[in-house]
């Protein structure tokens, strides 16, 4: 008789379990049964953090559910919270960082280097400090854990995977292009000048395709993280203050705190409604537009040809062109919806997988 397969046990903490947190523990929650029965693979979900507190109490099920719900919850200490996610029954560990925060960020190194994977949609780490990245780096390379972060530039999109598949195999990048804001294409999408752009920045925060305060976004510097990330990972080190960033927000509300930014929006309208005009007096359509080549690093809003590939984009679609010494005639386009939780929280999802692809777990059917 054949010996039961023992499965492979992964233990998860979820750091921020806000939309993108909530929604990774419900995909995690409903696939969990699946990857046990096909893929002989057990997460274990061991502690959620969020900026106050930490709940751990890995035999309580209604953690997976409802996390207030569990019984054990003490001030959160993030290494304390680590060092119970991987506990010491020489269980694999993996810290889901769901949040976009520095001071998370400032603990890869360490958990990393304690042999703790990370995965994560927080481009604070791979866009931030380059002395501090190459110290993350350094730490996954010494330990082998790893750091995965698909969801920090095109959502669920496979944009990270896909440029280090083409570094991997000896390809080069000579420029990248493209939309990189699943909210900022929503949000000149939707403009035709029926409704005030500050109308379209409430409903995009409301639906969760903003980042928390919406000036990450309108700013220009998320789509400038992005673009940062997406150059490092092809081995240039490049920095934000490296990219010319057009940012989308009046002065006067630049300091202002998030909730008197949110009230102050229809200052935004009449800059925004004079830009239309521009691009309808050009023939054109406004599109917000990244790009990397050899003269250098610039984020901003475009008027556009209407024939233009990016002006045909759909929703939240993120468009990234990526010409290389291989694609360099027709180059190589990813594109799809670039915001939201569910997306978000699906590529975290995969990132853990590919974590466990590592140890051996074999690829489920779906």
């Amino acid at each position: 008789m054949r010996a039961a397969v023992q499965p492979l046990v992964v233990n998860v903490g979820v750091i921020g379990p806000g939309k993108v947190g909530a929604a990774f523990l419900r995909q995690m929650q409903q696939a969990a049964p699946r990857l046990l029965r096909e893929c002989h693979l057990e997460l274990r979900l061991r502690a959620v953090s969020d900026s106050r507190h930490m709940w751990l109490d890995c035999d309580d099920e209604a953690l997976n559910g409802r996390v207030g719900g569990a019984q054990t919850w003490r001030p959160v200490v993030l290494d304390e919270f680590a060092a119970y996610v991987a506990g010491h029954h020489g269980s694999a560990a993996v810290l889901a960082d769901c949040t976009a925060s520095d001071s998370v960020a400032d603990h890869y190194a360490g958990w990393l280097g304690a042999g703790i994977h990370v995965v994560t949609p927080n481009k604070r780490a791979a866009s931030g400090c380059l002395d501090r990245w190459k110290a993350i780096a350094r730490a996954s390379d010494a330990s082998g854990a790893r750091l995965h972060y698909e969801g920090t530039v095109g959502a669920g999109l496979p944009v990270v995977q896909t440029l280090r598949d083409l570094i991997d195999t000896g390809d080069e990048l000579l420029a990248v292009e493209g939309m990189l804001s699943g909210t900022l294409a929503w949000l000149f999408n939707r403009f035709d000048g029926s409704r005030p752009f500050s109308a379209l920045v409430r409903e995009a925060h409301a639906l969760g395709y903003t980042e928390p305060d919406p000036r990450d976004d309108l700013s220009g510097m998320d789509v400038a993280r992005k673009l940062v990330i997406l150059a490092r990972e092809a081995g240039v080190g490049l920095s934000l203050g490296d990219v010319a960033v057009e940012s989308l927000v009046p002065r006067e509300l630049e300091g202002l705190g998030r909730d008197d930014f949110m009230e102050a929006l229809p200052a935004m309208d009449a800059p925004m409604a004079a830009l239309l005009a521009r691009a309808r007096a050009e023939g054109g359509v406004l599109r917000h537009v990244a790009r990397l080549d050899n003269a250098g690093a610039s984020v901003g809003v475009q008027v556009l040809d209407g024939g233009h590939a990016f002006a045909h984009g759909q929703l939240t679609d993120n468009v990234v062109r990526f010409a290389t010494r291989r694609y360099c005639d027709n180059a190589l386009v990813v594109q799809g919806p670039g915001a939201g939780p569910e997306v978000t929280a699906a590529a975290v999802f995969t990132d853990l997988l590919r974590v466990a692809g590592a140890m051996g777990v074999k690829r489920c059917a779906c």
